[in-house]
C-alpha cells in the first residue's frame, strides 16, 4: 500500500481527497502547513507527496526545495489557474506535475498512479510488456510510458505527465492533426474544464523544453 503525504491548508481539501485516495487503496497522511510536513518526513518519508504552493510557515516550494536535498520521491503541486510562474519554478526545482485547482479528484489519482509506476518501475526494473507500456520509437524521439522518459536525438528531456501524454499522442500518429479538444481529452478528463489557453500553454511549455536539448527542435507544428 502507497503512502501518500497531502499537505494543504485547506481543511475541505484534506478530508475530501484523503477519503477519495483512501477509498482508491492508499494510505494517507495530512498536513496544513507545510513545516509540519518536513518534521514527519524526516522521520519517515512517504511514497509520493501532493503539496499546495501556497501555505503557512513552509510554502510548498521551500518544502520542495527541502525535499529534494535528500529525496527524490515523486511531488505533484497543487496550484491555482493564477500560478503559472509558480508552476514553472516548482518544474525547475524538482516537482514531477502539477494539478490546477479547482481539480477533478478523479485526474489527481490517475497523475498519482502514473507517478508511482514510473517510480516503480525505475526502482525494481521489472515491466510486463504490452502495447500500452512498450518503448515507442519515431524517428529522433525514444518514449518510455512506463518510466516517462523522453529521449530526443540521444538526449533526455523531463517532461510532466501532462506533457508527456500530448507528446505522445501526437506521436504514436505523426502527420495526422490532432484538435485541441482531442489533446483536451487526452490530458485531462471529463469532470474538469480547461480552455484552448491552457492545451496551448502545455504545448508551449512542450516545445521549449524539447529546444533546450536541441535548439531546431520544429517538430510540434500548428494548423
Amino acid at each position: 500500500m502507497s503512502r501518500i503525504a497531502l499537505v494543504d491548508d485547506d481543511r475541505n481539501i484534506l478530508t475530501s481527497v484523503s477519503m477519495t485516495l483512501e477509498a482508491e487503496g492508499f494510505e494517507v497522511e495530512t498536513y496544513n502547513d507545510g513545516q509540519t510536513a518536513l518534521d514527519a518526513f524526516t522521520k519517515r518519508m512517504p511514497d509520493m507527496a501532493v503539496l499546495d504552493i501556497k501555505m503557512p510557515r513552509m510554502d510548498g516550494m521551500d518544502l520542495l526545495q527541502r525535499l529534494r536535498q535528500k529525496s527524490s520521491v515523486p511531488v505533484i503541486f497543487l496550484t491555482s489557474k493564477d500560478d503559472e510562474i509558480d508552476e514553472v519554478l516548482g518544474l525547475r526545482m524538482g516537482a514531477d506535475d502539477y494539478v490546477k485547482k479547482p481539480f477533478s479528484q478523479r485526474l489527481l489519482v490517475e497523475r498519482i498512479r502514473a507517478l508511482l509506476r514510473r517510480q516503480e518501475v525505475i526502482a525494481t526494473g521489472e515491466v510486463a510488456t504490452t502495447e500500452d507500456t512498450k518503448v515507442m520509437e519515431r524517428g529522433s524521439l525514444v518514449m518510455d510510458p512506463l518510466r516517462h522518459s523522453v529521449v530526443w536525438r540521444g538526449r533526455e528531456v523531463s517532461l510532466t505527465v501532462t506533457e508527456f501524454l500530448l507528446l505522445q499522442a501526437l506521436a504514436q500518429r505523426p502527420g495526422f492533426v490532432k484538435s485541441r479538444d482531442q489533446l483536451m481529452d487526452i490530458a485531462y478528463d471529463d469532470q474538469v474544464y480547461v480552455d484552448d489557453r491552457t492545451i496551448d500553454s502545455h504545448i508551449k511549455r512542450l516545445r521549449k523544453k524539447m529546444r533546450t536539448v536541441d535548439p531546431d527542435f520544429s517538430a510540434i507544428e500548428t494548423l
